[in-house]
């Protein structure tokens, strides 16, 4: 089972994400593409990126635009390293910026 993590331990993880915020007990972004292929290619690494790092996060998928969400379930649906760790190798693939 995760360990949730504290406000500090999150406000910290926070300062290491470029535009990633808290939303109650989720860690979420807002991705912005130049078109809906983009998007959807970008879910699909995203679904890749988790499958591999078997956690998964809630996705939204819109015109230009993908929302990520992560939470950890095993973990009372608080945050933990596995989200921050999730989030971290989503940055480090990268993305097409609009």
């Amino acid at each position: 089972m995760a360990t949730a993590l504290n406000d500090a331990e999150i406000i910290e993880g926070l300062q290491q994400l470029d535009g990633w915020e808290r939303d109650g007990d989720m860690l979420t972004k807002t991705f912005q593409f130049d078109s809906y292929l983009a998007g959807i290619a970008f879910a699909s690494t995203v679904g890749v990126i988790s499958e591999g790092l078997d956690h998964h996060p809630d996705m939204t998928i819109l015109w230009r635009k993908v929302t990520v969400s992560y939470t950890t379930h095993d973990a009372g649906s608080k945050l933990t390293e596995k989200d921050f760790a999730a989030a971290t190798a989503i940055e480090a693939v990268g993305y097409p910026k609009s």
